[in-house]
């Protein structure tokens, strides 16, 4: 496994709470969250960690500072010829956008989330924010391109109509909005975000592992593929979670009325 870099726990905090939810915590205040080499490094580290650890059932993605969730790409090592720090070979920018991924993940939007820094909570499956917070790709305004999948995942997530004009306005939509558009899961004020994401969190978490890992590896691929495809990618999920052990320990801790205690296997 790749060497902890010296930023996790530095520019990026890292910890597991509630025994089974990692709480990813960018921490650049003084940057806004700007992604640079050490964000990049550091988040693409705690992805693979995250995904290798068996009690890790829930990923949040969140922020230290109230100014900002992430501003994007820090543009002063940009302009440095660092550009190139700012992603990883398996991630990606900021080591996430790209980031193959079999556990589910929540933003945590207390602040503004804009350009590279919505690319980020994009990357994540469900988004938790505050009814002051913001999401936008404002990079036409500056002559570039939101080359982090902004431009394709907010079309996902978004009416069409709508997202085509945030792409080419540059233009932010608030967070109360995007709540109503589905873009958002969960609305609440900036000081009850991060517990209303470990809320999200832990009802994931209480779950069988194996067939919440199974379950959104199928709904992922739903855009991609034909249904005749994702019939068959589901009858082989369905398979492979029916055979396992927390298939058989789930009906009889239902039946003992009692928690189950989940293997993931």
């Amino acid at each position: 496994m790749r060497e902890k870099p010296e930023s996790v726990g530095r520019e990026v905090l890292y910890e597991v709470v509630e025994g089974h939810i990692g709480l990813i915590r960018l921490n650049r205040p003084e940057k806004r969250n700007a992604v640079n080499g050490d964000v990049a490094s550091a988040l693409g580290w705690i992805v693979t960690e995250t995904e290798r650890d068996p009690e890790i059932r829930a990923v949040i993605l969140a922020s230290t500072s109230d100014g900002a969730f992430s501003a994007g790409a820090d543009l002063s090592e940009i302009s440095k010829g660092r550009g190139h720090t700012l992603a990883t070979p398996d991630g990606g920018f900021g080591g996430l956008t790209r980031a193959r991924r079999e556990k589910p993940w929540i933003a945590a939007v207390a602040a503004p989330a804009l350009a590279g820094g919505c690319e980020l909570a994009l990357s994540c499956d469900m988004i938790v924010a505050s009814d002051n917070s913001r999401f936008g790709l404002p990079e036409v305004k500056r002559g570039l391109f939101a080359g982090a999948g902004g431009v394709f995942r907010l079309t996902r997530r978004l009416p069409a109509a709508i997202a085509f004009e945030l792409v080419a306005t540059g233009d932010p939509i608030e967070a109360p909005r995007a709540y109503a558009l589905g873009l958002v899961n969960r609305l609440t004020t900036a000081d009850k975000v991060l517990n209303e994401a470990i809320a999200l969190a832990k009802a994931i978490s209480v779950n069988a592992p194996l067939s919440v890992r199974e379950s959104l590896k199928v709904s992922r691929q739903s855009f991609d593929l034909p249904e005749e495809e994702l019939w068959k990618i589901s009858s082989r999920a369905s398979a492979l979670v029916f055979g396992s052990e927390d298939a058989k320990e789930g009906p009889v801790a239902f039946l003992e009325k009692r928690a189950p205690v989940w293997k993931g296997r």
